[in-house]
């Protein structure tokens, strides 16, 4: 399938597929989008809930990318890390790995130490944990979702596979029901999506859901939590 490099309103980039005419970022802004969806939704409100915790269990906190892509998210995630003193687990599953010439064309990174902690995401070997840096370890999985066999072992899953509108089957209950038993008790999962039958989709396997204002040029987005 053909793919092309674009700009999105933000000035970041992201990658289109002509044939489905869908984005793997917002097209009104693939930083922004990611920021807003699974860093400040995502992450930072994980870190809100575990407030409770000791210090020791707050200091760590693991996570599955349902659909690595272009590495924005994590990306972003292990910028996090650094500047909360946050040690991540990241796990990113990716049935079709991004090319390295695609990745190369992405501008993301600003600084030359982020540029480099960008290359070294996609330079990790596949099916093997990789030191990212002293406080983000990656493990990138070649899977199709549908085969991920985790149970209990995510406090975070950042849900950002292709749309219903070109992939429903990405979007079922058969597919929730493995994400919810990915998660630990009181695990979260958000994503940029806000159709109904999603909702119904999380509710049925056992989420309690939350729509939340969503990113620019959305008006609503999904947070879902295991046990509760």
């Amino acid at each position: 399938m053909k793919r092309q490099v674009i700009l999105t309103a933000d000035g970041s980039k992201t990658i289109f597929l002509p044939e489905w005419n869908e984005h793997y970022h917002s097209k009104h802004g693939a930083i922004q989008e990611a920021l807003h969806v699974f860093i400040k939704h995502g992450l930072h409100y994980t870190l809100a809930c575990h407030s409770e915790l000791d210090s020791e269990s707050k200091k760590r906190i693991s996570i599955l990318e349902i659909g690595f892509g272009t590495g924005l998210n994590a990306f972003l995630t292990a910028l996090e890390a650094s500047k909360l003193n946050l040690e991540i687990d990241y796990t990113g599953v990716e049935a079709y790995p991004v090319k390295q010439e695609e990745i190369k064309s992405l501008n993301y990174a600003e600084s030359q130490e982020e540029k480099i902690l960008f290359q070294k995401l996609h330079e990790a070997e596949w099916a093997k944990p990789a030191e990212i840096s002293s406080q983000f370890t990656l493990e990138k999985q070649e899977l199709f979702f549908h085969q991920i066999e985790a149970e209990n072992t995510f406090d975070l899953i950042y849900f950002d596979a292709f749309g219903a509108r070109v992939q429903p089957e990405l979007w079922t209950e058969t597919i929730f029901e493995i994400m919810f038993k990915a998660l630990k008790s009181k695990g979260i999962l958000v994503t940029y999506a806000a159709k109904g039958s999603v909702r119904r989709a999380m509710q049925a396997v056992g989420f309690s859901v939350k729509k939340l204002p969503g990113p620019p040029g959305k008006r609503e987005m999904l947070r879902a939590l295991k046990g509760a």
